[in-house]
């Protein structure tokens, strides 16, 4: 199909969610056809303005090819076309990224792993680092940050820590951060001042919804066990935190970080379900790229994505060669939308190559 034919069928589409609105009675029906209407309404504004943009460019190419136009319009006229057909390529660009397919978890929430790889307690001290970037990164977004579960290392940092990030479109931000992380610098235990490298471990969940993942009764078994930790006498007197295995896969998890029996419980199935829903995400992602020639590999969360080099102040995200001497600015938060924003335009970038092969 013909870019035009597509967006003939957008807008097609958008007429008759249109008429089909007006005829429903306020309700379930009238509630997802405004939701259908609302998620292609920005797409069919660049369509409006495209066509609009390619009606003017005409009208000019019109005049510049019609004799009877005199030499000032002629001017005035060439003058304007090459805006119009810049203009014209910038659109056509911002439509085609438009119509690409999205991921329908990129507006959820998430569930985020930090957790310490090779190096020892200076890969748990970097965990935390990671882990304090995303915090204020989400803080920065207006996203809440609820810690799970985490397991502290003696110097101060993460052995493993899991923590929930509620807002808008977080999990389309924060895909990206899926990887092994490495960092080069000076460990606070190194006497000798040398150079270390260390490594951690990111994993960024779409949070799952009931309707994804249906989970049997019969399926789970439950055990309650005394918190560990800070949280004062609590900690030491009650059987709060609860652990949940789901029988099927073995997969397990704990939830300790609230003072009530009952909300770890509920928090301990939300991570269960989210880790189950990323499992079957997982397998029909590697099904899809097993088909895709030259897709081998792509995505493992095994692979190195990026490294914190302190001596030369720099980050390096490997999978797009991207090198900015900000390493401040990317730990405190601040700047790890410059790396997010250059990672979403090359996979935007990829997605548009492969639609037009």
């Amino acid at each position: 199909m013909s870019l035009s034919a597509k967006l003939d069928a957008v807008l097609d589409r958008f007429a008759v969610l249109d008429a089909r609105m007006s005829a429903a009675a306020e309700g379930g029906d009238w509630v997802s056809l405004a939701r259908d209407r609302a998620e292609l309404a920005p797409v069919v504004e660049k369509i409006r303005a495209l066509r609009s943009a390619e009606r003017d460019l005409a009208g000019l190419d019109q005049m510049l090819a019609d004799p009877s136009t005199d030499a000032e319009m002629r001017e005035l006229a060439g003058a304007e076309r090459s805006e119009a057909e810049a203009r014209v390529a910038e659109l056509d660009h911002e439509v085609r990224i438009a119509l690409l397919p999205k991921d329908a978890a990129d507006e959820r929430s998430v569930i985020l792993e930090v957790r310490a790889g090779t190096g020892g307690d200076e890969a748990a001290l970097f965990a935390g680092d990671l882990f304090r970037m995303y915090a204020r990164h989400a803080a920065l977004h207006g996203w809440k940050i609820e810690v799970l579960s985490a397991s502290e290392s003696e110097l101060g940092g993460y052995k493993e820590i899991v923590a929930e990030i509620s807002g808008a479109g977080v999990y389309g931000r924060l895909k990206f951060e899926s990887g092994v992380h490495r960092v080069q610098r000076v460990p606070v235990t190194e006497s000798g001042g040398r150079i270390h490298t260390s490594a951690a471990t990111v994993a960024v969940l779409p949070e799952a919804e009931e309707v994804d993942v249906k989970i049997a009764d019969a399926d789970l078994v439950f055990d309650t066990f005394r918190a560990s930790g800070a949280g004062g006498q609590h900690v030491n007197k009650t059987d709060s935190a609860v652990r949940v295995t789901h029988l099927p896969t073995g997969l397990a998890v704990a939830v300790q970080e609230e003072r009530s029996q009952h909300q770890n419980r509920a928090k301990a199935l939300t991570l269960l379900r989210t880790r189950l829903f990323d499992i079957e995400r997982e397998r029909l992602r590697a099904a899809r790229a097993a088909d895709r020639r030259g897709q081998v590999g792509s995505g493992d969360r095994s692979e190195r994505i990026r490294t914190y080099n302190f001596p030369q102040g720099r980050v390096t995200d490997h999978r797009i060669d991207l090198t900015l001497y900000k390493l401040d600015q990317v730990l405190s938060g601040d700047a790890l939308d410059e790396i997010v924003d250059a990672l979403v335009t090359d996979q935007q970038a990829s997605l548009l190559a492969e639609a037009e092969t």
